[in-house]
Parts: C-alpha cells; structure tokens; sequence
C-alpha cells in the first residue's frame, strides 16, 4: 500500500459516519471511477452531492447509500441505467432495497432474447452518451 493510499486510509477512518466525503474517497471506497460518478449525476438527478467552490463534490452518507445501491443493480444484478432510473421513479428501488433487508428476492433483470438485446442497446446508447459527455469536457 503505498503512502499516500495509507494516509487517505487513515484520514477516513478517522471521519465520523455522517461526514461528508469527497468524490475521490467515494470513488475508492466504493470501486468506482470518479468520471462515472459524474455520469450518474447527469443520469441519477436524486445523486445531488454538495457543490463548492471550483465544483468540489462533497456526498452526503444517503448519496454514498444511494450510488452503493445503484452499483449494486448496474454491475451486479444486470439492470441497465434506464431499469435503475425507472425503479427510482417508480419508487421500486426503496422496494428493493427492502426486500434485500428482509432477504426477500430483488426484481429479475429482463431474460428474454428480445428484452436483452433491447437492454444492451440501452447500456451501448448510454455508453456512447458518456464518451460524447466526456469528450466534450
């Protein structure tokens, strides 16, 4: 572990549970890039992170919860960031949420030939998207 990783380690350990963390201990913790935690903020208008000066992100502990969850349903149960954006607004991601408290099982992701292919065209337009937001940047 380098230094530098041990300091930033012990920095956070150190910060109480309702403290607010910037975008690059976010990332970390979490596993996830910091361009894509921008993303999701263009896709995701309930990720509100405070903003700055010079835009300096500081996410509250219910924005980490939130970005925890939404990484869990795009990488690890296969819904697409169209399928996460209907279950916030359907309320369906609360549901699912609690339906992992009480071990309950989450929604199945779409299966059929059909919807499949319709979800990976969703996850290449999304995809494309990114790379278009991010080459304007």
């Amino acid at each position: 572990m380098s230094e530098d990783h041990a300091d930033a380690a012990r920095t956070r350990a150190r910060k109480a549970p309702t403290a607010f963390r910037t975008i690059s201990e976010v990332a970390e913790d979490l596993h996830i890039p910091q361009h894509v935690l921008r993303f999701w903020e263009t896709k995701f208008p309930q990720l509100k992170p405070l903003k700055r000066g010079g835009g300096r992100r500081y996410y509250r502990p219910e924005d980490i919860a939130l970005l925890r969850r939404i990484s869990d349903l795009l990488y690890t149960q296969g819904y697409t960031i169209k399928g996460v954006q209907r279950l916030l607004r359907e309320g369906g991601l609360e549901e699912a949420g609690a339906a992992e408290d009480t071990d309950l099982p989450l929604p199945e992701p779409p299966e059929s030939g059909a919807e499949a292919l319709r979800a990976v065209l969703e996850e290449l337009e999304d995809l494309a998207e990114e790379l278009r937001h991010l080459a304007q940047g």
